[in-house]
């Protein structure tokens, strides 16, 4: 977990110690996903690999731009630490990929930390309030789940970060959904879990997900947070997990969603014009900025009750601009558009996009992106952009601050 408000910081199964994506599981059709933040960042970047020869800079100057490097890597780790830090109460929810609410479960998450400079590890207890057992309603019993370290190895090289520091956003890799599966086991099924595979009337994520992604975004107004997608085996949406805690160590109520006020529409909240800003970095602790844009982006419903969506962004420079229109139609809580993109319509001002079939963008050998955006207020939101290249791994991450116009 690592997070605030906006963002829930879900602690997931220590990543194992593979750091490749197992390809054998995903993908098997077609979409290709236009992505409109694509455009800059077409070339994965390897901080690491430099060509020399007799024009390479001097020795002196390459170790002084390598302690530079060390010297950012570090003060991102402690940073993220630092956001993290403290106790948090908190509230689980489980959707599945059409939106619909399956299970809440209480939540505690205690997070320290100890060493100094490269290694730095940070070390987080999750507790998860237990289903109560038939005769023992009144008894409250909290099962404890310790997840691995986070240290300046895992962060970069496994979960492949994406950290904003100012923005307090990050957005994380994962190759299990272990945290996650304890989470639904213990909170609802609680002592009368026999460990069975595929429980009755509990939906577990798949022992192999092709893909485990958290996005965490920070309240701007609360100290809270919030988000995590999972993609099964075949590269589809299999279901929706939100932690949204808050700090602090009282006798609080944990926080929750109004999954009843709902007399309106989801998608109400993401309609109109927003313009914002994004930045872009690359995946890993170094996190140099790729690129930088101005984006205005519309979602409107047509006379037709068709979905129509426009994207364009505007490089910093101002010399490169890009327009990414979609159409698409609404069904209950999912927007499908035709580029072969879809929208979970979530309660609290929340969605999660994703490629309808991640496997026919690698098929194509297409990149794809996942997101994940919060309306906070009426006229503010934040969304944080997850770019993959076809091999499952993590290119860069894009943050975007938008205000309603």
């Amino acid at each position: 977990m690592a997070s605030t408000y906006s963002c829930y910081s879900l602690s997931l199964s220590p990543i194992p110690n593979s750091p490749n994506l197992n390809k054998t599981q995903l993908f098997s059709t077609r979409h290709y996903t236009p992505n409109p933040f694509s455009s800059s960042i077409s070339k994965p970047w390897s901080p690491g690999i430099r060509a020399t020869n007799s024009s390479s800079p001097s020795t002196a100057v390459e170790e002084a731009l390598k302690a530079s490097q060390e010297a950012m890597s570090i003060e991102n780790l402690q940073s993220f630490v630092n956001i993290n830090l403290g106790k948090w109460n908190g509230s689980f929810f489980q959707f599945d990929a059409l939106g619909n609410l399956l299970y809440k479960v209480n939540t505690k998450l205690s997070v320290s930390s100890y060493g100094e400079d490269e290694l730095l590890s940070l070390i987080q207890t999750l507790y998860i309030k237990q289903a109560a057992s038939s005769g023992y309603e009144d008894e409250e019993e909290w099962a404890e789940y310790k997840i691995k370290e986070t240290n300046m190895f895992t962060v970069d090289k496994y979960q492949q970060i994406g950290f904003f520091p100012n923005e307090r956003a990050f957005s994380l890799r994962y190759q299990t959904a272990g945290m996650l599966e304890t989470v639904l086991r213990q909170g609802v099924l609680g002592e009368d879990d026999t460990g069975e595979e595929s429980p009755k009337n509990l939906k577990l994520p798949s022992r192999k997900p092709s893909i485990v992604c958290e996005s965490c975004l920070y309240s701007l107004e609360k100290d809270m947070r919030r988000a995590f997608q999972i993609m099964d085996p075949k590269g589809f949406s299999e279901m929706c997990l939100i932690f949204l805690e808050e700090r602090g160590d009282g006798v609080l109520l944990p926080p929750s969603i109004d999954n009843n006020a709902e007399g309106t529409d989801r998608i109400l909240p993401f309609l109109g014009k927003w313009k914002g800003h994004s930045i872009t970095k690359r995946s890993g602790v170094y996190g140099s900025t790729m690129a930088e844009a101005d984006t205005v982006a519309s979602l409107e419903i047509d006379n037709n009750g068709q979905i129509i969506q426009d994207i364009t962004s505007t490089s910093a420079a101002g010399d490169v601009t890009t327009n990414v229109p979609w159409t698409g139609i609404k069904s209950d809580n999912l927007v499908t558009f035709n580029g072969g993109y879809q929208m979970t319509l979530l309660p609290g001002g929340m969605y999660m996009g994703c490629p309808c079939d991640v496997g026919k963008n690698v098929a194509e050998s297409a990149s794809f992106h996942l997101e994940f955006c919060w309306v906070e207020s009426p006229g503010k939101r934040q969304r944080l952009v997850r770019t993959y290249d076809v091999e499952g791994l993590a290119v860069s991450t894009t943050y975007l601050y938008e205000t309603k116009l």
